[in-house]
């Protein structure tokens, strides 16, 4: 299912750049399934607590057929728009998978959250191959450019609806129901409840905006190839999801703050590749620490949030937690395409600077609070 984000991530830009009408509109169709999946969270989360996990994939899935049909009748007819308004549906597809993660926690004790929600991440490296290579492949595959791509899509969301048949609903213990939920005035004064948000918040909105920004940047502005931005795209997609093989054993070594700052890190380094320079090189480097950064934040701030509320104060807690990271995200990718056409590769990089200082700012005043707190105890 993760397939779809990776497609369209890599064949959206270049879509829009044959099918916009303007050049700034070219990752429009990315930006629309990154707002289609800020605008779903919500109401995804609460069909979940309404029908259940199973019955809401499996309906969730073959909504997403439906979708793909769509997306390449849409490109069939170059309509541009509809190829967005299609990609803007998808977002209920990604709102979906990111539940998975959830689904996980739930299944297991305490100490193996961060084993679950990063074991569940892993499925994005077989889709950071999956869906650029699926694009591919359909590119040529009918007379229209990149229509063959989404009706491969539908075959892979045919195949993860079979597996999905397989899947069991996690078992909550009724003790969950002994105390009232409380509101989210109260939960949200808890200072880790705003770290866990923030930190995911951040990660994504960094790693979108310059991945969304990437293709065109190299493939339109400095002219690299299809098959090299296809290859950058591709190791910056592995690198978002091969740590987490180590993310649970890095929390228990060095904890969870440590590897939300390496996070911060990694983004800082990453910004002073991809600014000395438009060669290859540089641009998968960056990727590569782009993803890497992502990894560390995404997943410290999930392993963060149970934290933060009861196990009958979930679905609501998840659902605020996931309008505020995919909120953040489809900020960031609709000014992506934008800002790098109006000002370069380079301004618009500087752009993330300050966030990721005052993100590190907000982790070492909660890190240093709460060894006070725990000194004083």
């Amino acid at each position: 299912m993760m397939a779809v984000s990776s497609m369209v991530v890599f064949a959206g830009g270049l879509i829009g750049t044959k099918l916009a009408p303007f050049d700034k509109l070219s990752t429009l169709p990315i930006a629309c399934m990154v707002v289609g999946t800020a605008s779903a969270v919500v109401p995804v989360t609460f069909l979940m607590k309404r029908l259940g996990r199973k019955r809401s994939f499996i309906f969730i899935l073959i909504y997403s057929i439906i979708i793909s049909l769509l997306a390449a009748y849409t490109i069939y007819w170059q309509a541009f728009y509809w190829f967005c308004a299609s990609t803007f549906l998808f977002g209920v597809t990604n709102a979906c998978v990111m539940q998975f993660r959830f689904a996980a926690m739930e299944s297991v004790t305490p100490d193996l959250i961060p084993n679950a929600a990063s074991s569940v991440l892993l499925g994005g490296i077989a889709a950071a191959f999956i869906g650029p290579e699926a694009a591919v492949f359909g590119k040529d595959l009918l007379p229209t450019e990149f229509m063959g791509s989404f009706l491969l899509l539908a075959l892979l969301f045919v195949a993860a609806l079979l597996v999905l048949l397989g899947f069991k609903n996690p078992k909550i213990e009724l003790v969950e129901f002994e105390n009232a939920p409380r509101t989210m005035k109260v939960i949200s004064k808890q200072p880790v409840f705003w770290v866990a948000i923030l930190s995911a918040a951040v990660g994504y909105m960094i790693m979108s905006f310059i991945m969304t920004a990437t293709p065109v940047s190299m493939h339109v502005m400095d002219g690299h190839s299809l098959s090299q931005t296809k290859w950058v795209i591709q190791s910056h997609i592995i690198a978002m999801y091969l740590p987490s093989i180590f993310t649970a054993w890095i929390v228990k070594k060095l904890g969870i703050t440590k590897m939300m700052i390496y996070g911060l890190i990694a983004y800082l380094v990453c910004l002073a590749i991809a600014y000395s320079g438009h060669h290859l090189g540089n641009y998968w480097i960056s990727l590569v620490l782009l993803g890497i950064g992502w990894n560390f934040l995404f997943i410290g701030g999930t392993t963060l949030l149970p934290q933060a509320y009861l196990p009958n104060e979930r679905f609501k807690v998840q659902a605020f937690n996931e309008f505020i990271v995919f909120g953040t995200q489809a900020i960031a990718s609709l000014s992506a395409g934008w800002i790098v056409y109006a000002v370069g590769w380079e301004a618009m990089l500087l752009f993330t600077l300050p966030i990721i200082f005052i993100q590190l700012i907000v982790i070492l005043r909660w890190s240093r609070s709460k060894a006070r707190a725990t000194t004083i105890q």
